[in-house]
């Protein structure tokens, strides 16, 4: 069931060309601007976790500018106008330290739980992984519990320190565990590949409670089986996306910090993410975007048309 409801939409680009017209995500209004909110797109320009290239502090701005390219009035795929039938707002960066790193995780929580108690999700934008961490904590204050856990990477993200460093783009989902934040029989990787430091690294994944979708089987299984793999793991549970861009080929998105080569397409992306419309997602992050490894914006397109198919997810979901 579609809702109706008068909104704030974004610039046309019929009546504005796209290169012109508001710096928001897609040319949506600010928050500021609107009465209520449905779904709230904030930057979190934070990149003080990453272990090998910095400069995903920059990934909200590059991912806006690249949202300019949308056509974001209808999308046939899902049968949406996500930015009709909900109220979609740019809700600008929350700003935190980047000397700090427990100051900032303490900040991205709080700002986080600020917009939850205003809107009804919210789909962020990195900065590197380490934002996962406070994001999940804030959406467990607000649904009252651990959620379901879709992460998108090259890389498991869970362990435990680095140099001797708990708080990194490479343990939020360590720390997350180790707080309960996700449900342990609903939760699953999707994209790994490559080499590891250890076998150890698999075993303590698979002890935290996830299932594995390696990249490979993408060749061997194709999108509809993982997409059914998905949605028997998370069945009805409030379903929170993790989306690391390097989980995509450097071919598709070089500008990020820990490029690994033989990964997914965007194809394959996009249409993994359509497989898992009426589901019930209730927040998302895009991460990992550093638009000074890009070219042509390749990157930044990417991490937008994904923001994108997320608030269509958001539009399609079963009331």
């Amino acid at each position: 069931m579609k809702k109706n409801k008068k909104t704030i939409q974004p610039v046309l680009g019929t009546k504005v060309p796209r290169f012109a017209g508001p710096s928001t995500f897609a040319r949506l209004p600010e928050l500021r601007d609107v009465k209520e909110c449905d779904i709230a797109i904030v930057g979190i320009p934070f990149d003080a976790g990453t272990s090998y290239r910095p400069g995903a502090r920059f990934g909200p701005q590059s991912i806006r500018q690249a949202s300019r390219h949308l056509r974001t009035n209808y999308h046939p795929n899902y049968d949406a106008e996500p930015f009709v039938e909900q109220q979609v707002a740019d809700a600008g960066d929350i700003a935190c330290n980047p000397f700090n790193i427990n100051e900032a995780i303490k900040q991205i929580e709080v700002g986080a739980l600020n917009l939850l108690n205003k809107v009804g999700g919210i789909i962020s934008m990195g900065g590197d992984h380490t934002i996962a961490f406070p994001l999940l904590k804030a959406v467990n204050k607000i649904n009252k519990g651990p959620v379901a856990l879709v992460h998108f990477d090259a890389h498991l993200d869970t362990w435990d320190t680095y140099f001797g460093a708990p708080y990194t783009h490479g343990t939020p989902f360590r720390r997350a565990r180790e707080e309960n934040l996700f449900l342990d029989n609903a939760s699953m990787h999707v994209g790994i590949r490559g080499p590891l430091y250890s076998r150890d690294d698999l075993k303590n994944d698979a002890s935290f409670g996830f299932k594995i979708i390696h990249c490979d089987q993408f060749q061997t299984e194709g999108i509809d089986k993982i997409v059914e793999r998905i949605r028997t793991r998370v069945g009805n549970n409030p379903l929170y996306l993790s989306i690391d861009i390097d989980v995509l080929d450097p071919a598709h998105a070089p500008g990020t910090g820990t490029p690994e080569i033989a990964g997914m397409t965007t194809r394959e992306m996009v249409n993994v993410l359509r497989g898992l419309s009426g589901m019930n997602l209730i927040s998302a992050d895009v991460v990992e975007v550093a638009p000074a490894y890009d070219h042509a914006e390749l990157t930044s397109l990417a991490a937008a048309t994904i923001i994108y198919e997320l608030t269509n997810l958001f539009a399609n979901k079963k009331l």
